[in-house]
């Protein structure tokens, strides 16, 4: 099976600031963020630098062929280095150029992208809420991105504020751009209030859903994350395995277990047949992201087996 992953984050520094909150890269992997020190990256990454030879490395020894990098604006604007990776690793990694729409003219900025080469863009439309301001995605300029998008075939990954609060947006995104394949992270906020309702979107054709961290989501409970596999079995009852995606959202959640981890559970549980499995973790991120000539990776054994 050649595994794709459709939720990764790479940066070189976060140096940055969201909703007047700092987070800054320390040492020993950990990272100044929003007023507490947090473990950002495993220790042994001394320097902070989360690059993309480290994140093709973990792939190489998990055995996973292609992966997908998004952005978020915790981690600061990564365009310019992320331009570089897909031109370093175009058979390895797709890269999501990351729209600032803080900007007051931010569907320019998503032209430059686009003109750069980005194939897809990223909006972390979760971060448009806040407590005295909100970016709607269906304001005049935001629906002319889209339609821009739509025009280039560029795919939106998306990650959405919990529960409902911004589904009837996207139906009407969805209803004026119905060629604009989107894909909407976090598993639909799954282990939150209401996250049927996100899901409920695979149900047009152009949109799909990615697990990118279903393992933090589910934390509590811990591997094998029975509670992610029962999600993962309800959402494909309701809108079909064929709609859904794995996503790691490396490297956050390899502070917690190992990146193989972060799809094994899916690998050895017997709740999900080998077709869906193949589906799941392969063939649906191939058809989405249009990955072509995946590497085979052979498997490597551990000193310790």
């Amino acid at each position: 099976m050649k595994i794709i992953d459709a939720h990764t984050h790479l940066w070189l520094l976060q140096n940055t600031e969201v909703n007047g909150s700092k987070i800054q890269t320390l040492t020993g992997g950990r990272s100044l963020f929003m007023g507490e020190i947090r473990q950002m990256l495993p220790p042994f990454i001394v320097d902070g630098r989360n690059t993309a030879e480290i994140l093709i490395s973990n792939m190489d020894y998990a055995q996973v062929s292609a992966a997908v990098v998004t952005q978020e604006y915790i981690d600061g604007m990564q365009n310019k280095y992320l331009r570089k990776v897909q031109q370093q690793y175009p058979n390895r990694l797709l890269c999501c150029g990351l729209v600032d729409a803080r900007r007051k003219n931010y569907r320019t900025h998503a032209q430059k992208l686009i003109k750069q080469g980005f194939k897809a863009i990223k909006l972390p439309a979760e971060k448009f809420i806040t407590a005295d301001h909100r970016i709607y995605l269906t304001s005049k300029q935001m629906m002319s991105m889209f339609h821009l998008m739509e025009d280039n075939n560029i795919l939106l990954s998306i990650d959405l504020h919990e529960g409902n609060v911004q589904v009837s947006e996207m139906k009407e995104i969805i209803a004026e751009c119905p060629q604009l394949k989107i894909a909407i992270g976090h598993f639909a906020m799954v282990t939150r209030k209401g996250w049927k309702e996100q899901l409920k979107l695979a149900l047009n054709n152009n949109v799909y859903i990615e697990s990118g961290g279903i393992t933090w989501l589910f934390n509590s409970e811990f591997y094998p994350f029975k509670g992610a596999v029962k999600a993962i079995r309800e959402a494909a009852s309701t809108v079909g395995m064929e709609k859904l995606m794995w996503g790691s959202d490396y490297p956050r959640t390899i502070t917690a277990i190992t990146y193989r981890m972060s799809y094994d559970f899916i690998l050895k549980s017997n709740m999900i047949s080998e077709e869906e499995k193949m589906l799941f973790l392969s063939e649906n991120a191939a058809k989405f992201y249009n990955f072509r000539d995946l590497v085979e990776l052979p498997y490597i054994k551990n000193m310790s087996e």
